[in-house]
C-alpha cells in the first residue's frame, strides 16, 4: 500500500512541475482556442506596452547621441584650432587631438548607454574586462601605443623631418598612436610601429640646423692636385648657400687605382643639403673639363715580355 501511494504522490508532482511545450501549446490552442488566444493577446499587449514605454527614453538616447556627435566634433575642431594657435610642435597637437576623440566618444557612449537604463557600474565593469581581454590579445598594439606617448615625451622628430629607422626613410607626415607615418622620395607612404620605432636607431637628418655635405672627386695622375684643390675650394666659397663662417675643407684622400681621390666637405643649412650637393656635383665637372683636367676611369695597364 506505501508503494501504491508513492507512486501515485511522484505522478501527482511530475504533473505538477510539468513544463509546457509547444505541443502543450498546439493542444490547448485547439481544446481552449479562447483562453489561448487570450493569452497571447495579454503577451504581445504587455511587449507593445513595453515597447511604447521605452520610446521617450530610445528617442531620447538618440537625441542625446546625434548632440553628442556634434558637440564631440565641435570642441574637437576649437581644440585644433587653439592648439594650432599655440608653441607646441604639430606632432603634439595632432597626438593631443586623437587622445581627445577616443575620450570624448567613449564619454558619450557611455552616457548614452546610462540613459538607455544600463548602469554605469555595469558599463565600467563590461570596459575594464574588455580592456583587460584585448590588452592580453593585442599586447603589441599596446606597446605601439606606449611608444607613440614615448616618442611626444622624447621627441627624437617631429612632422616634417626626414628620419632614417629600421631600414627605412621617409618624411614624418604623421605620428598617431599606434604608426609613424612616412612620405619615402618616390612618394610611398611607409608606416613604422611606434614600439619599433622608440627601440631602434632613428636618424634625423633635419635633427640639427646645419649639415655638412662631404664630396669625393678623382683626377688622374698626369693633372696638378693643387690646381684642382683650387678649383673646388673656389666653387664651394662662391656658391651663394654655403656658410661662409665655416671653413671648408679640400684634401687629397688616397691613391686609387687608377686616380688620385679627393674629398670635398662644405657646410650649409639643413634645408639646402641636396642643392648645395647636386650643384657642387655639376659645377666640378664643368670646371675640370673647362681647365683641361682629367676625370679618369678605372683602367688596367698591361705588360706584355717578349722572351724571345
Amino acid at each position: 500500500m506505501n508503494w501504491l501511494m508513492i507512486a501515485a504522490t511522484a505522478e501527482t508532482s511530475a504533473a505538477e512541475t510539468h513544463e509546457p511545450t509547444l505541443g502543450d501549446a498546439v493542444q490547448g490552442l485547439v481544446t481552449k482556442p479562447e483562453e489561448t488566444l487570450s493569452a497571447f493577446g495579454k503577451f504581445f499587449q504587455s511587449m507593445g506596452n513595453a515597447i511604447l514605454a521605452a520610446i521617450p527614453t530610445i528617442i531620447l538616447a538618440v537625441i542625446i547621441l546625434i548632440v553628442g556627435l556634434i558637440l564631440s566634433k565641435l570642441v574637437l575642431a576649437l581644440l585644433s584650432k587653439g592648439l594650432s594657435k599655440t608653441k607646441l610642435e604639430l606632432t603634439v597637437t595632432k597626438f593631443t587631438t586623437q587622445m581627445a576623440k577616443i575620450v570624448l566618444y567613449t564619454l558619450l557612449i557611455t552616457i548614452v548607454l546610462n540613459i538607455l537604463g544600463i548602469p554605469a557600474t555595469s558599463i565600467v565593469t563590461v570596459i575594464g574586462t574588455a580592456g583587460v581581454a584585448i590588452g592580453l590579445a593585442l599586447q603589441n598594439s599596446l606597446a605601439n601605443v606606449a611608444g607613440g606617448f614615448l616618442l611626444m615625451i622624447t621627441k627624437p622628430f617631429k612632422i616634417g623631418d626626414y628620419i632614417i629607422t629600421n631600414g627605412v626613410e621617409g618624411t614624418v607626415s604623421q605620428i598617431s598612436i599606434l604608426h609613424t607615418r612616412l612620405d619615402s622620395a618616390s612618394n610611398q607612404a611607409v608606416f613604422v610601429p611606434n614600439g619599433l620605432a622608440i627601440n631602434a636607431t632613428i636618424i634625423n637628418n633635419n635633427g640639427n640646423d646645419t649639415r655638412r655635405v662631404d664630396l669625393t672627386f678623382s683626377i688622374s695622375y698626369n693633372d696638378d692636385f693643387a690646381t684642382a684643390q683650387g678649383i673646388i675650394l673656389g666653387l664651394i666659397e662662391s656658391h651663394p648657400l654655403t656658410l661662409k663662417d665655416v671653413e671648408p675643407t679640400v684634401r687629397m684622400k688616397e691613391h686609387g687605382e687608377s686616380a688620385i681621390i679627393i674629398v670635398a666637405r662644405a657646410w650649409c643649412s639643413t634645408a639646402d643639403y641636396w642643392t648645395v650637393y647636386f650643384d657642387l656635383t655639376e659645377q666640378v665637372r664643368a670646371a675640370f673639363i673647362e681647365n683641361g683636367i682629367e676625370i679618369p676611369f678605372n683602367q688596367l695597364d698591361v705588360h706584355v715580355v717578349d722572351n724571345q
